[in-house]
C-alpha cells in the first residue's frame, strides 16, 4: 500500500462525513432552498467518492458512473429550483 493509497482511503472517508452531514441537512433542513442546496451538495460528493474509489482501484468505469450523475444531478437541481420559485415544472 502506497502513500496515494493512503490518501485516497483518508480522503474517502472526510467525503464520507461530508455525506453524512449533507444527509442530515436534507433530512431536518428547515426550508426548501436549504433540501435542494444539500441534495446538490449530496450528489456532489457522490461524484467525489466515486473518482477516489476509481482512483483506488484504478479502472475507468467509475468515471464514467460519476458523469452520468454529474448530468443527472445537475438536471435535478434545475427542475427543483424552478419548481420551488414558481410551483409549475412545465412552463
Amino acid at each position: 500500500m502506497t502513500i496515494i493509497d493512503i490518501a485516497i482511503i483518508a480522503g474517502m472517508h472526510v467525503v464520507g462525513i461530508a455525506m453524512l452531514l449533507s444527509l442530515w441537512r436534507l433530512l431536518r433542513g428547515p426550508t426548501a432552498p436549504d433540501r435542494i442546496l444539500a441534495l446538490d451538495t449530496l450528489y456532489i460528493t457522490a461524484i467525489a467518492q466515486l473518482i477516489m474509489f476509481g482512483m483506488l482501484l484504478d479502472t475507468e468505469i467509475y468515471f464514467e458512473a460519476a458523469l452520468i450523475i454529474a448530468m443527472l444531478g445537475f438536471v435535478g437541481t434545475v427542475v427543483l429550483s424552478k419548481y420551488v420559485i414558481r410551483r409549475d415544472i412545465v412552463e
